[in-house]
């Protein structure tokens, strides 16, 4: 761990997911990540009551800038993961990765930093950012529909193998899918789940973390209930980082891999009632302000990229 006391923490929670949590570390490392040096953020790996954990020298393999901790539980669910994260996190802002399965754009650490410390919005005086990327899955739709057609890790991996993402990780984008939960959020609305989302550490700890209520696998609606939480207490001011992205891996996930008929929601959305004391319904979150964060030096690659 370095010394130097960063700008932003990264909690990022793993579960099972060794092959995953490789590129994940990756896509954070001071290597691939534009604009940003080891010293302006810290990455916290919380080991989730993984059969197999995760090691330190794996995990410090990744960056001076990386820790890793061992959270042991035998509950499935994230949420008192997130707050053991952010308990340790040392940076004034943090960013919260709760699907460690999802690897991020270069420009994802940087962009959430200029808008955190540097968003002066004349409507939002005195609001507090809160700062999402939308989400993707790899592969030619989203997964509970391409693993009916033989999307599996294996294709997954030769699909990932097929584009120089370590050098350009904006490639991802060439190969994945924009998930359901963030459609609506291409400008409209701040997406109602978010698998990159960040904010203040002293707003995250105002509004009282994650709720350790939510035991169902992955969490169930327990990121939803936290983003809605945060949105009760204003100001907020919601971004939307307009060219960054988090991009989830095929690793049979609860809710992401599994075919739509076998989907969880019912039961996700029956704990939410017993713990809320009402059933979901996604409330009209304040329309997003798009942070442009492109900065790459070449504007007809990006034009490429994106179409």
């Amino acid at each position: 761990m370095l010394s130097i006391v960063p700008r932003l923490s990264i909690i990022v929670i793993f579960h099972d997911m060794a092959r995953e949590a490789k590129r994940t570390l990756a896509t954070l490392s001071p290597e691939y990540q534009i604009g940003v040096s080891e010293y302006d953020y810290e990455v916290i790996a919380v080991d989730n009551g993984s059969s197999t954990p995760l090691t330190e020298e794996f995990v410090n393999g990744f960056g001076d800038n990386f820790t890793l901790i061992h959270y042991e539980t035998d509950l499935p669910s994230p949420a008192m993961a997130v707050n053991v994260g952010v308990k340790h996190a040392r940076a004034p802002y943090i960013a919260l990765v709760v699907d460690g399965a999802r690897m991020l754009s270069p420009g994802i650490v940087k962009a959430s930093l200029d808008g955190l410390i540097n968003v002066q919005l004349s409507t939002t005086i005195g609001a507090r950012p809160l700062i999402a990327a939308l989400a993707w899955h790899l592969g030619p739709d989203v997964q509970n529909l391409s693993m009916q057609t033989g999307y599996n890790q294996s294709v997954e991996d030769d699909l990932l193998s097929s584009i120089d993402w370590r050098q350009d990780g904006y490639r991802l984008f060439n190969i994945s899918t924009l998930a359901d939960s963030s459609v609506k959020g291409v400008g409209i609305s701040f997406p109602t789940e978010c698998s990159w989302v960040a904010l203040g550490r002293e707003h995250f700890l105002e509004v009282g973390g994650y709720d350790r209520r939510f035991v169902s696998p992955g969490g169930g609606l327990v990121n939803h209930e936290f983003i809605e939480r945060v949105f009760n207490v204003p100001p907020v001011a919601p971004i939307i980082l307009n060219d960054e992205g988090s991009f989830h891996q095929f690793h049979g996930g609860v809710a992401t891999n599994v075919l739509p008929e076998n989907h969880p929601w019912e039961s996700f959305h029956q704990e939410y009632q017993s713990i809320i004391g009402k059933g979901y319904n996604p409330p009209p979150f304040p329309e997003p302000v798009l942070w442009e964060t492109y900065e790459r030096d070449a504007p007809e690659e990006r034009a490429r990229l994106a179409s």
